[in-house]
C-alpha cells in the first residue's frame, strides 16, 4: 500500500518547483514570445495573439530547409529568442540582436532551459543600423515585426542586403489595401494621379501612436514591401503568409551596389 504522507510529500515537492518556476518567468516578464520549455511551463500561456510565435513558425518553417547545420543566421529583433531556438534546432548558428535589454534577458534565459550554449545561440544587444560596421554575412537573415518600428526602414533593408548571402524572412505590418500589380518603370509628372491607386506602393506614416505604440512609425501596404525589397537587392521567392515573404539575395552589379552604397555609408559613418 502507497504511503500517504510520501505520496503528499512528492506533490508538495512537485508544487514547490513548479511555484519557483513561476516566479522566475513572472520576474522575467512581461513576455511577447510565448516560449513552450522543456519543463512543460510556458512563459506566455495568456497572450493575446494565442500561442505566439509558435502558429506564425508554424506557417513559415515548410519554406525552410529542414537541415541547416553549418548556416550563419542572423535574428533581427529576436525578442526572447523563439525563431533562435527553432533555427538552432535545425542545425544553425545563430546570432540574435535586439535592442531591448529585458528581452535579451530573457531569451539569455530561456536558452540555458533549452540547453543552448553561446556556440549555438549568441544574445547581443544592438542596433540594426550597427550591423553595417559588423564584418561578415549571413545565409539567412530572420527578420520579423521589425521594419515598421524603424524610422529609416529602407535604410535598414539596404543593411539587411549586405548582410544577406543568400535568404531573408521579412515579416512586417501592413495595410489591408495594395495588392502589387505590375511595377511601372517611369511616370511623368502630370501622370502622378497614378499614385494615388491601391495598388501603387505606399507606406502610411504614424506620427503618434498605433496600438499605443510610439515606436510604430510606418504601415506599408503589400506593394510597398515588395517594391521595397527589390530596390534594395532581393528577389521575392514566396509570399509565405499574410505579411511575411521569403526572398534571396540577387546579385547586383557595381552601378547598383555603390547607387544604395554612397548613402548608405554616409547615414552610418563607415
Amino acid at each position: 500500500m502507497a504511503n500517504p504522507a510520501a505520496s503528499s510529500s512528492s506533490y508538495s515537492a512537485i508544487d514547490e518547483v513548479a511555484a519557483a518556476r513561476a516566479a522566475e518567468i513572472a520576474e522575467l516578464g512581461p513576455w511577447f514570445h510565448n516560449l513552450h520549455l522543456p519543463d512543460g511551463s510556458q512563459t506566455a500561456p495568456e497572450h493575446p495573439l494565442g500561442d505566439f510565435p509558435a502558429f506564425k513558425w508554424q506557417q513559415i518553417a515548410p519554406h525552410l530547409t529542414r537541415d541547416m547545420s553549418g548556416w550563419r543566421v542572423l535574428d533581427i529583433g529576436c525578442n526572447a529568442g523563439y525563431y533562435s531556438f527553432e533555427l538552432a534546432r535545425r542545425g544553425a548558428q545563430v546570432l540574435a540582436i535586439d535592442v531591448d535589454p529585458r528581452y535579451l534577458a530573457q531569451a539569455r534565459w530561456a536558452a540555458k532551459q533549452f540547453g543552448f550554449g553561446e556556440d549555438r545561440v549568441r544574445f547581443v544587444q544592438m542596433q540594426i543600423y550597427d550591423l553595417a560596421r559588423e564584418a561578415g554575412t549571413y545565409d539567412l537573415v530572420w527578420f520579423m515585426g521589425v521594419l515598421y518600428h524603424l524610422r529609416h526602414p529602407l535604410l535598414a533593408l539596404d543593411i539587411v542586403r549586405r548582410k544577406c548571402a543568400h535568404l531573408m524572412v521579412l515579416q512586417t505590418l501592413t495595410m489591408p489595401d495594395g495588392e502589387p500589380g505590375k511595377a511601372v518603370a517611369d511616370i511623368d509628372l502630370d501622370e502622378r494621379a497614378r499614385l494615388l491607386d491601391a495598388s501603387w506602393p505606399k507606406m502610411a506614416f504614424i506620427e503618434h501612436r498605433l496600438r499605443s505604440d510610439p515606436t510604430n512609425w510606418w504601415v506599408p501596404n503589400h506593394a510597398c514591401v515588395e517594391a521595397m525589397l527589390r530596390a534594395s537587392g532581393f528577389d521575392l521567392l514566396a509570399r509565405v503568409e499574410e505579411e511575411s515573404w521569403l526572398c534571396e539575395a540577387r546579385a547586383r552589379t557595381a552601378e547598383e551596389v555603390e547607387a544604395a552604397d554612397a548613402e548608405l555609408r554616409a547615414a552610418v559613418g563607415i
